[in-house]
């Protein structure tokens, strides 16, 4: 039931990043997708494929770290 919940939880970030990914081809090619202009259209994609990808990364660092594959004072500043 977990593994199946953190797929869920997986699946909707990597849902949105297609669709920014999809959004800024569309602005690439000229294709408006909305009532926006198509500069605003491949920001709006943009961001969308940044923070899905953020979240992806940030699931995946945080897993790994409980299962201590990566340890925990890895990125802290030595004094």
């Amino acid at each position: 039931m977990q593994r199946l919940a953190a797929f869920i939880v997986l699946l909707i970030p990597g849902i949105g990043a297609a669709w920014g990914i999809k959004l800024m081809r569309d602005a690439l090619f000229g294709v408006q997708a909305s009532v926006f202009p198509v500069w605003l259209q491949f920001l709006f994609g943009l961001v969308i494929l940044v923070l899905c990808i953020g979240f992806f990364a940030g699931f995946l660092y945080r897993r790994d770290q409980r299962n201590g594959k990566i340890p925990k004072d890895r990125f802290k500043r030595k004094n």
